[in-house]
This record gives structure tokens, sequence and C-alpha cells, in this order.
């Protein structure tokens, strides 16, 4: 019994060690958790020799059996490790599940082995099953100290991690308030950078800038003028203007700006002297020198299609831009002005690059497709070159056809090529030739209708082979526009003369009108109106009767004028030819005999051609 009361005490002491290593692990790093596995199992072989020692029988055995007593205690003097002293409040906050677990555990087992120490009936078979119980209670609390010691590790990394974020926060709050009363990075104000600078640092800069200012401006060939800040007497004005960009800031968001650029335009309170400003303006060179004004960009057309011009720029002032320039730089303390850059001449409306330009050129140029031939004596041909000068563009590049042109262009077009009244010459039969003009007969154009029939054609870009609309038409477009069909008379010859292609197909000699003027035969150019037979001719009205002078009945009525003047058959006259005329001519028309007159009656029409001349 004594032999294994002792052992049953060994194995209590282990456990309670084993307690103990447990109690430490939980607020022990990695170094201390390697020791103290290394004491318990130290202490495990320690154990082990003592029991040997007593199975033996050797003198330790009684030694054990007197610390017996202080075996018993000591629960009570683990109690007393600095480990395990703390206050009930402080144990009751540090418990865990399992460590409560596990002293039940030990409670139960430590009345267990009580119980087992008053049975001295057990045999050698008992003990033994005993032992192995007891070792497999050791294993299992050895796996739960291993699994509490690995959670309590777990915990730290948070733990680690929170209070790393903690102290990050608290930084960035601190530069938070630090950017409550300056300026962020990445500032500028007025063009100047001002990152991390207080208000005070941007109002003693503006300050300083007053006092020594100069603007120099930059004229074209490089020339430059000098307006000094005392010259007109340039003081700053303290305003909140600063202040408010400042405020304007949100300090938790400086993080930002170092990743974008904050540019704040602050409109800086200045007083100069108006009056002494504008003098200064006024003798800069470029104001006092020759005034050139721009020319802006437009549409040309250079032999084959409308291009654009190029702009030209002058040296012609802005005054209106200069000044709000020279006063703009002057208030945010910019040490130049470049009169061209900052567009303080006058500029071009239109530029290359202004699309108005181009629209106006491809619109110029859709005209210009046309292409309307007249075939007359030789080919009028209306193209691009001719359309292009009726082209025109205003102010704001806005294309116009001039129709008036193209209705002037038609007048000097049917001038050209309307022969009627014109002057032509011809050679009689007898080979006299002579010049003969006025009449009715020959081309003449309808100008009205052709101008609107060209217009629209040009519109519409497009391209044919025509000719002219005409009021009237004639044989030939050649000098002798009558063709080789005609009459001729020869009113001094008092002869006349049919002739068919060319060749005469009748003749016969004629009486004409009473050379006087208000009976002598008309000459020039004519055709037969119409042919007619038993005709009455009516003549003028004899203002004293208020009846016609004549009522005459013809066989063969062959009119050329509307006014009555023909050809027809006069059986009253005792001959033709000759001087007769003279004495006893007709009032206008062509006297033939009777048949003479019914000859060339059968051989004409209307529209023959009647050419009379002297």
């Amino acid at each position: 019994m004594s032999k294994k009361r002792n052992k049953k005490q060994s194995d209590i002491h282990q456990d309670n060690t084993e307690i103990l290593r447990e109690d430490s692990f939980e607020n022990a790093g990695p170094e201390e958790v390697a020791e103290e596995y290394e004491a318990v199992a130290m202490q495990t072989q320690d154990d082990s020799t003592g029991e040997e020692t007593l199975s033996g029988g050797e003198e330790p055995l009684e030694t054990v059996g007197e610390d017996t007593p202080a075996d018993e205690k000591a629960p009570e003097d683990m109690g007393s490790d600095p480990a395990k002293e703390s206050s009930p409040a402080e144990e009751d906050m540090n418990e865990d599940p399992e460590e409560e677990e596990l002293e039940e555990d030990l409670e139960e087992e430590l009345e267990e082995d009580l119980d087992e120490e008053s049975e001295e009936d057990l045999d050698e078979e008992s003990e033994e099953d005993l032992e192995e119980e007891d070792t497999g209670r050791r294993r299992k609390r050895r796996r739960r100290g291993r699994r509490k010691e690995k959670k309590s590790l777990g915990k730290k990394p948070w733990i680690i991690g929170g209070s790393i974020l903690g102290g990050l926060l608290v930084i960035y709050l601190g530069i938070s308030a630090f950017f409550m009363g300056y300026f962020f990075i990445n500032t500028t104000i007025n063009g100047k950078d001002f990152s991390g600078k207080t208000v005070a640092d941007v109002e003693d800069y503006l300050k300083e800038q007053v006092k020594n200012y100069e603007l120099t401006i930059v004229e074209l060939n490089n020339e430059k003028d000098v307006i000094k800040g005392s010259e007109i007497s340039l003081v700053y004005k303290e305003n909140s203007e600063v202040e408010d960009a400042l405020k304007k800031q949100n300090p938790l968001l400086w993080v930002t700006s170092f990743f974008s650029k904050s540019s704040t335009d602050v409109r800086i309170q200045v007083s100069y002297d108006d009056q002494a400003l504008e003098d200064k303006i006024q003798s800069i060179k470029a104001v006092t020198q020759e005034q050139t004004e721009p020319v802006s960009a437009y549409p040309k057309f250079d032999g084959s299609s409308f291009v654009i011009e190029p702009e030209v720029y002058g040296t012609a002032v802005n005054m209106e831009a200069l000044t709000e320039k020279i006063e703009e730089h002057i208030t945010e303390f910019n040490p130049t002005l470049d009169m061209l850059e900052e567009e303080c001449y006058k500029l071009p409306k239109y530029t290359s690059e202004s699309p108005e330009v181009q629209e106006a050129c491809d619109a110029m140029n859709k005209y210009c497709e046309a292409s309307i031939t007249y075939t007359m004596t030789e080919n009028v041909v209306v193209d691009k070159n001719l359309i292009s000068t009726w082209l025109t563009y205003d102010e704001n590049m806005q294309v116009t056809f001039n129709e008036d042109a193209v209705r002037e262009w038609m007048r000097g077009f049917g001038s050209t090529y309307d022969t009627v009244g014109s002057t032509r010459t011809i050679t009689s039969p007898s080979g006299k030739t002579v010049e003969v003009s006025g009449g009715t007969y020959g081309w003449s154009i309808d100008e009205d209708t052709e101008t609107q029939n060209l217009i629209n054609s040009i519109k519409n870009g497009e391209v044919a082979t025509r000719e002219p609309a005409y009021a009237q038409t004639a044989a030939s477009h050649s000098a002798q526009d009558w063709g080789t069909t005609y009459i001729e008379v020869d009113l001094s010859a008092q002869h006349m003369w049919y002739i068919v292609d060319g060749s005469v197909a009748f003749q016969a000699d004629v009486v004409t009108g009473l050379p006087t003027p208000n009976r002598a035969t008309p000459a020039g150019v004519y055709s037969i109106l119409y042919i007619q037979r038993n005709a009455t001719l009516i003549g003028e009205k004899d203002p004293a009767t208020g009846e016609p002078i004549y009522r005459t009945p013809v066989s063969y009525w062959m009119p050329f004028t509307w006014q009555g003047h023909g050809f027809h058959d006069a059986t009253w006259q005792p001959g033709f030819g000759g001087s007769l005329y003279q004495s006893i001519g007709s009032h206008g028309c062509v006297n033939m005999s009777y048949s003479d007159a019914g000859t060339l009656f059968g051989m004409i029409g209307a529209g023959t051609p009647v050419v009379l001349h002297y």
C-alpha cells in the first residue's frame, strides 16, 4: 500500500506541475513556451526514476513517506506561485472555459486517487490498469494545453494590427489639423506655388511683389515697354481672398493633394492711379505706331477651284483687350505680357483653320461644277472660270450667287450674238458689195428666259451643250445670217433678185417708194410675214377727212413689215425700173408687174429673208 501511495502522489505532483506549466504558457512568448515544455519533460523523467527507486525497496521509500504531508500541501504551495498571484476579480476576468474544465478534471482525479488509497486489496493487475489510465489522462491534458497555447498565440496579430491602425489614424488626424492653417501640397495661387504655406506667407509675398513690381510688355518685332508699379501708385489692399481660399480646403482630404494639383485664382485687390495707367498704355509703342488692320482667311479661286487664302496679321491694337490684359497682369503680379500671345492685337475673324472658310470654299466649288456650252458661230462656254466671278461671300462667310451678274452677262451675250438690226455686208449678183443695216430679221436671244435657265443649270451643277432660248431665229450664224435663200432688192438700181441656195432663181425690175421721209422704202433685213391673195391695201388716214388716203385692191400681197411695206402687183404703174420711183414712187411698197408678182408669190413663203439696200 505504501508503494502504491507513493506512486499516486508522484502522479499527482506531476499533474500539478503540468497545470502550472499550462497556466504559465498563457502569458509566455514562444521561447518561454519551449523552456516550459523542456522542464515538464525533465520532471516526468525524475518521477519515473523515483518510481523505480521505490519499487526497489531502498531507503528513500521511507523519506517519501515522511514527505507525504508536504506533498499533500502541494496545492497550497503551488498557489503561491507568482504566476498565480492575482486578485479574485482578475482571476475571474482571465478565466477561460477550457481552464475551468481542466481544474474540474483535476479535482475529480484527486478524489479518485484518495478513494483508491483506501483500497488495500488491489492486486498487481489493477495497478497496471490504473497506471495506463493515468498515462492517458496526462496525454489528454498535454493536448489541451497545446490547443490553448495555439489559441493564445492566434490573438496576437489582431492586437498588433489594431495598434498599428490606431497609431496611423492618430498621425493622419494630426496632419489634417496641420492643414487647417496651411495650404495643401501642389497648391498654386495666381500661378505661384504655395504648398505648405500659411495665409500670412501668401500675403507677405503679395506685398513684396507690389513694392518692386514692373510689367514688361513684349510687342511685335520684339519691341518692349515697361510699366512700373511706382509710376501708377500701385498699392496692395488687404482682403479675405487668401483666407477664403484656405477655408475652402477640407483638411481631412489632404492626402489627395499628392495626386492632383490645386490651382486657385485669387483676385488680388490693388489700387492704382487709373489715369496714370491709361497714360502709360497710350504711350506704348504698339499703340503709337501706324495701325495695320488684319485680313481674315478667305476663299480664293486659283484657276481650278476655290482654296483657302491664309489670314494676315496686322499691327492694329485691340485697345479693349490690351487694357484688360494689363490690368489682369498687374493684379496677378505677372512680370511679362506678350501682346501677341495674349491676343492684344486685332485678330482676323477667320483663320485657315476656321471651318466657316472651308464650308464657303465647298459651297463655291459646288457652283463651279456646272459647265454650259452655247453653240454659236464659235462655242461659248460658261464654266468655273466665269462662274467663279459671280460668287461672293460676306463677313460671315455666307456664299452668294450673284444672279444680277448673270443677267448682265446675258445682255452682253445677246448683244454679241443678236443680229437683228446689226450691220451686215452683202454682195449682189451684179457684183456690187454694200453694207446693210436695220430691219427686223436676225437672231434675237430671249435674255430673260435664258438667264433663268443658266442660273438653274449652275445651281444644279449641270454640264450641258445647247443653244440659248431665242425670241427669234435666223437661217445661219454666219456673217450673212439670212443664209443662201433670200430676196434681195437694190433700191438704187430698182431691181430685185430671188436667190435660192446661192443662185438667182428669179429677178425683175421694180418701183419702190418715193424718196421722201414718209414714203421711202426702208432699207434693212426683214422677212416675209405672210402671203395673201386678193388683199386690199389701206393707207394712212387723212387728217382733213378722217378717211384713209387710199384703198387699193391687189391680187398678190407679200408684206415684210407690220407697218404695211411689202411686195404686190401694181397694174397702175406705167413701167418698172429706172428712175420712175423718184417721181411716181409708191408709199413704201415694192411695186411689181402683175405677172412678176404672181411668179414671186408662187416661189416664196412666210419667213423668207428680204434684204433691201441702196
